[in-house]
């Protein structure tokens, strides 16, 4: 079995699990935040549906350069309703999951860069790129997210749950 066809039987219960969560998100929780130095709730979602969307450029790139000398840098999405976080979520799942078909370990195993003004901040194998600063980091802010709510007075159910 292919890598990619690894996590193509991967991903779709990690989006799933990120999907509910995002859309239990209710909107005048929003802004919420636990501490004035932390992020809020949208600032996190918006994270999550980020992240589903680095799959493409982690897979079909050598590199990205969130500032790079001379351009505009990288601006995260800034979205603040939840139709819209789930919309783009959407969008950005089913780009990863087309992004993926195919790919043949080789290519998975070809080294990929972060860079920031031409500065190489990691550089390693787009399969253990995508395990880590996708489908880890997916989850680490899942978990934010999830005791943000709890904390902010809502009642979900375990993540895992259906």
């Amino acid at each position: 079995m292919l890598i990619s066809e690894s996590m193509i039987l991967e991903l779709p219960g990690e989006m799933a699990m990120t999907r509910r969560l995002l859309a239990r998100i209710p909107e005048d929780k929003l802004d919420w935040k636990p501490a004035d130095d932390l992020h809020t709730v949208v600032w996190n979602a918006n994270h999550l549906v980020e992240i589903i969307g680095w799959v493409p450029g982690i897979v079909g790139q050598s590199e990205w350069d969130i500032a790079p000398v001379g351009a505009e840098p990288y601006a995260p999405p800034a979205i603040t309703q939840v139709s819209q976080l789930l919309d783009l979520f959407d969008t950005n799942s089913n780009l990863a999951m087309d992004a993926l078909q195919g790919v043949p370990d080789s290519v998975m195993k070809e080294s990929w860069s972060l860079k920031m003004g031409g500065q190489a901040l990691f550089t390693m194998n787009k399969d253990d790129c995508l395990r880590k600063w996708v489908f880890s980091h997916s989850a680490h802010h899942r978990g934010i997210l999830s005791v943000y709510l709890r904390m902010a007075g809502l009642q979900l159910p375990s993540i895992y749950e259906e």
